[in-house]
């Protein structure tokens, strides 16, 4: 690695002090600061790092984070908290801290200037790095050892602080920090070179050639609370008269929204967004939890995405091979494929009514996913990535078959949980072998199973940890993980990978195509994966444009926190072992859980809002969308409530959007025949402008880092200054007035129309229904359906809108009220559970095991070209007569 670095430059400080403290192998050089060594880029940007491949790190933050993931010093030193506060204080620095630390060293460097000039524009970023520190109580910023952001910023301050006097003595916890920093021989060391006599001219110099900024410190109107204040940041009169002129000229500005070819495929020069959501299981009826956690979340993204005009592809479908696949075929008394065809067909119904916008909802029970899943399996091998080991498995000597994962339950070795699943355990969530099981039972039969060997295939993840621990450091600093993904890889890497199992004893799944497993599947979560591709193979055949193309690929995955391992560790290994230039996921996002109520989803006890049941509520899919994407889980367990719903949609959606974007466009109708009126702007519709531009801007930012339900947030406080802008102003007042008074108040409804007109582009990923309701009844050009981070007039003096009609309905108690009780547990259960199918008998039991088995071996045999298959399914056929032979001697004897 070669870092290139410039004395006088604070991004330099930063990324020199990093270096040091991990002890990263790079090679130093020295140049200019305005030093163009990145060749893509138009401007130069120093500091850079340069990786292999002729691939570049620009960014000082992401440079520093590289730098400790790849030492290994932060893969799983910070728990879920410490790795959120770590990812908010990276964001702050490079959105509060930077702008002002840039004003305030101009105004030091270049104009002179010393005590409470400068003072006063840090203050209050100052303040709040006083208060963590007072908060936590700990020497470094997020516990007892140093870590990234504790250098960043550091290195964002030094250049400033290191003339004491700016620092205020009330803050001792940042003075004592601020110079613990100073002391470390990395800091002291990178301070030394970069802050040179000649390190400052160039400083100076290159401050010289920026205009000066003219800040002043613009608060929001608006009456929301503190926890949830709007957008707020340094405003220059510069930036407000450009934000001014950029509305005013309207949206001759605004780039056509684009419309790829069919099927999407990557296009050379634009940004392409490849999304997944983790495939949900064919066998069972989505609750809510599952819905927002994987499809609702990508969808909400994929949506913007498309607004943003960047060239996306979302991908999805249902995960139909494994053990839970036998399991519900068992309790339906169908075959595997019969039960994948009947819920898939329901899982496509319940996603096109939450208006899922996939490009492409598939399924894994194809041709090409063993086509694939066999190749990667094949490159494996060859590659010497794979061990064979005996494995002790429980074996039900009652169904005679050894029981796979979820064939059998138990109490948890480690928390005692009596429930625990043969793979996992729900209530600690750790992973656990089915021999670790304590008082194991057959969910088949309910018989006690016992310990048989048998061969199966590992995946050496060992062998590969050297490269995948290269390849998370690159991929954490530079895309955007959540924490709790972060956390859960860092205690996988922590803890030593262990070679992993990627074979099953069971006849539902894709074959192994190896001599002696044969009768063996791969286990689910080897091959589930794959099947991302193999759906993908099935909207295109130029599948690989996509999954082999990492040069120009994004590929962000969505999931809940229980699947973030075999995405982060055992899918990547996966590829990474065929050294065939996969796409490797970029930006892992990952939710908590979604809990119902007081406790969890139970379709068997009729506990919660099951996929197929919302419609049935008469509330709208939008309202679903807006509480699930409102309460989404992005940090912390959430609960569904149905007493917030109504609160929500009737505070949050009828009285403040609705009402806003209807008033909005009734005065139009009321006062003005439907005709937009002429606007002539005053400083304070200005001041407005900007306001509503800061949170749009706000806005993309928290969904570019896909910050899902924060950026809804944005919305809300846009409709709020929509909505107070009309009540400090009054227009149905001033339109009775003189001349003066009613183009004052044409002014008002013409921007607050254009306010509700941005609304319904900015709802879109949120409320795609109703974004289309306000877009026809204001008649808005579909042209006009992009965002970008301007706020333009997009409806101009004269132009004609439609009805007005309201968008929601009150939500009442006593609606409410049923509908709790409704799905408080009261439901008649819709499916025979397992011991139900056990008393049955082990007759009819063996007769269902044996029509799967039946099943499974016909497909086989239409598929494979194989001789050993033809002979097994020969072979199988003959041992079925002679079965059928005894039966029919035993019956004659009877």
């Amino acid at each position: 690695m070669k870092l290139f670095i410039s004395q006088g430059s604070p991004g330099g400080l930063k990324v020199l002090a990093a270096a040091q403290a991990t002890d990263a192998p790079v090679e130093l050089q020295w140049v200019a600061q305005d030093a163009h060594v990145v060749p893509f880029l138009t401007h130069p940007r120093i500091p850079a790092l340069l990786l292999e491949k002729e691939s570049f790190l620009f960014s000082a933050n992401t440079i520093c984070q590289y730098f400790f993931r790849l030492s290994g010093k932060e893969m799983g030193d910070l728990g879920p908290e410490q790795s959120d506060i770590a990812n908010q204080l990276f964001e702050w620095e490079a959105t509060e801290l930077e702008p002002a630390l840039s004003a305030a060293l101009y105004l030091h460097v270049v104009q002179g200037k010393r005590g409470e000039e400068v003072l006063e524009i840090i203050r209050k970023p100052l303040n709040y790095i006083e208060q963590i520190l007072t908060k936590k109580g700990t020497p470094y910023l997020t516990g007892n050892a140093e870590s990234a952001v504790d250098v960043i910023l550091w290195g964002s301050l030094f250049s400033l602080l290191r003339d004491e006097s700016f620092l205020p003595d009330e803050l001792k916890a940042l003075r004592r920090w601020l110079q613990n920093m100073s002391l470390k021989e990395h800091c002291k060391k990178a301070a030394e070179s970069i802050w040179t006599p000649k390190g400052l001219q160039e400083l100076k110099a290159y401050l010289q050639k920026h205009p000066a900024p003219n800040l002043v410190f613009e608060k929001p109107a608006t009456n929301e609370p503190k926890d949830e204040e709007s957008a707020q940041r340094y405003l220059s009169e510069e930036e407000i008269d450009t934000i001014v002129e950029v509305w005013t000229r309207g949206p001759v500005g605004l780039p056509k929204p684009w419309k790829p070819q069919q099927p999407v495929m990557p296009v050379e020069g634009m940004k392409n967004i490849l999304i997944t959501s983790a495939l949900p299981y064919v066998n069972n009826v989505p609750h809510l939890g599952n819905i927002i956690g994987c499809v609702l979340s990508a969808d909400a993204f994929a949506r913007y995405c498309r607004l943003r005009n960047w060239n996306t592809l979302y991908v999805c479908g249902t995960d139909e091979y494994g053990t839970a696949t036998e399991t519900k075929a068992m309790e339906e008394g169908l075959t595997p494929q019969q039960i994948c065809d009947k819920y898939y067909a329901i899982h496509s119904q319940i996603y096109q009514w939450f208006n899922i916008s996939f490009d492409y909802f598939g399924r894994t029970t194809t041709a090409h996913q063993t086509t694939i899943a066999q190749n990667i399996f094949q490159q494996l091998l060859e590659r010497n990535y794979l061990l064979t080991e005996t494995v002790d498995q429980l074996k039900c000597e009652k169904c005679v078959r050894f029981l796979a994962d979820r064939f059998v339950e138990g109490t948890c070795p480690f928390c005692n949980y009596e429930e625990a699943r043969g793979d996992q355990c729900d209530k600690c969530g750790k992973l656990i072998n089915a021999t670790e099981l304590k008082k194991p039972v057959c969910k088949v039969c309910q018989g006690t199973p016992v310990v048989k060997a048998s061969q199966h295939l590992f995946l050496d993840l060992p062998k590969l940890e050297d490269r995948l621990e290269k390849w998370l450091a690159l991929s954490q600093s530079t895309g955007d993980w959540t924490p709790n993904a972060r956390y859960i890889t860092g205690s996988w890497i922590r803890d030593g990978l262990k070679p992993r199992c990627i074979t099953r004893d069971l006849k539902w799944g894709t074959p192994v195509p190896l001599d002696g497993f044969r009768d063996k599947v791969f286990y689910v979560w080897f091959d589930a994966p794959i099947g991302y591709l193999s759906i993908t193979a099935n909207y295109t055949n130029q599948w690989e444009k996509w999954w082999k193309n990492p040069g120009q690929v994004q590929l962000y995955n969505f999931m809940a926190k229980d699947n973030v391992p075999f995405h982060s560790v055992v899918f990547p290994c996966s590829l990474l072992g065929t050294e065939d230039n996969y796409t490797l996921v970029n930006h892992l996002i990952a939710t908590e859980y979604l809990n119902y109520e007081d406790g969890k989803f139970s379709k068997s006890r009729g506990v919660g809002v099951f996929g197929d049941m919302a419609k049935d509520t008469g509330i709208p899919a939008d309202i679903w969308r807006f509480y699930l994407l409102y309460m989404r889980p992005e940090s912390q367990d959430s609960a569904f409530s149905w007493s917030d719903l109504m609160l929500k949609n009737n505070s949050e959606l009828l009285n403040t959007l609705g009402n806003f974007i209807n008033r909005a466009g009734s005065f139009v109708c009321k006062f003005f025949g439907g005709h937009v009126p002429t606007m002539e702007l005053s400083p304070d519709d200005k001041r407005l402008l900007a306001h509503i531009t800061l949170e749009l801007r706000q806005y993309n930012q928290l969904l570019e880092k896909v910050k899902i339900r924060d950026a809804l947030r944005s919305i809300l406080n846009v409709a709020r200054h929509g909505n107070q802008y009309l009540q400090v102003n009054e227009p149905w007042k001033h339109i009775k007035g003189n001349d003066a008074d009613r183009k004052w108040a044409g002014t008002v409804i013409g921007v607050a129309v254009n306010i509700a007109s941005l609304l319904s582009v900015m709802l879109q990923p949120y409320m795609p229904n109703v974004s289309t309701a306000i877009q026809e009844q204001l008649l808005i050009p579909a042209a006009y359906n992009v965002l970008t981070n301007d706020f333009v007039c997009t409806l101009p003096a004269g132009h004609q809108i439609g009805t007005v009609t309201p968008l929601f309905q009150k939500l009442e108690s006593e609606q409410i009220e049923n509908l709790r009780k409704r799905f408080g547990g009261g439901q008649k259960k819709a499916s025979v559970n397992s011991k139900m199918v056990a008393e049955k008998g082990a007759k009819d039991l063996q007769e269902v095991i044996a029509k799967q088995d039946n099943y499974v071996q016909q497909l086989k045999a239409q598929k494979a070209e194989q001789k050993q298959i033809d002979a097994a399914v020969s072979k199988l056929a003959e041992l079925q007569k002679q079965l059928s032979l005894a039966e029919g001697k035993g019956k004659k004897k009877k």
